[in-house]
């Protein structure tokens, strides 16, 4: 994928959650039941690393089952940031403003700092292999040994009311042999019309980055949704 192509990707992402990061915020008051069924097997002294983490829903669950480690929320929203910041808890918590496609995402974070890191929903939004694949080879160093990475996927393609929400590239100004297979364009209908850039996710293709970026696959599960399939969800161990 071209550089520029993947610059227009990452801006209409930036563009949607500037403008709808309060609609957005609105419709998830609640974790998903496979990030519960993770989150339900934790220990409780984890020092977790959460890559786009959103409103916070997932800080106000580690919160309410007692968890006791630290914990470093990280995303790019500043209006979804400025609701984490609000939720109590009684470990140590600390936020950052940061976007895993800058170069730079990691600077100030401690090299194996943490025992555990979370991406639910955020590899999806992000366009190019390579650049995934750096993202991945970074988290591999921010993790001590052993360390564990455990992340979903949004797998709308199993929704076929899903499906219907896939708008053409054009209307971003894009070409569809500009993009890669897997990217998707999908509508917003809340609080206005909006527009996100998504890549589709396979098993396969999940196994591969992990082998590339240092990890090795423990667990694969579906959940979520209809049916319990518009989740794809893996542990990683760094190897």
């Amino acid at each position: 994928m071209q550089a520029a192509t993947i610059s227009r990707l990452l801006d209409i992402n930036r563009q949607f959650y500037q403008t709808f990061a309060a609609d957005f915020s609105a419709t998830r008051g609640r974790i998903q039941p496979g990030v519960r069924t993770v989150l339900d097997r934790l220990g409780g002294s984890e020092s977790i690393l959460d890559l786009g983490c959103s409103n916070g829903q997932l800080l106000r669950h580690l919160a309410r089952i007692g968890h006791q480690g630290a914990y470093q929320g990280l995303d790019f929203s500043p209006g979804l940031l400025t609701t984490a910041r609000q939720i109590p808890a009684a470990f140590l918590v600390s936020f950052l403003q940061a976007d895993l496609a800058a170069r730079d995402w990691d600077a100030s974070l401690p090299p194996g700092g943490y025992t555990l890191a979370l991406a639910f929903a955020t590899l999806h939004h992000i366009p190019s292999a390579g650049v995934r694949l750096q993202i991945l080879q970074k988290i591999s160093r921010l993790l001590g040994r052993p360390g564990r990475f455990i992340h979903s996927h949004w797998q709308y393609l199993n929704s076929p009311r899903l499906q219907h929400r896939i708008q053409p590239w054009e209307l971003a100004g894009i070409q569809p042999e500009e993009v890669d297979p897997g990217d998707h364009l999908l509508d917003w209908r809340q609080g206005g019309h909006g527009l996100r850039y998504v890549h589709h996710f396979d098993q396969a293709e999940l196994d591969n980055l992990a082998a590339a970026s240092g990890f090795r696959v423990c667990e694969t599960f579906h959940s979520d949704g209809e049916g319990g399939r518009l989740g794809l969800y893996q542990i990683w161990e760094v190897t």
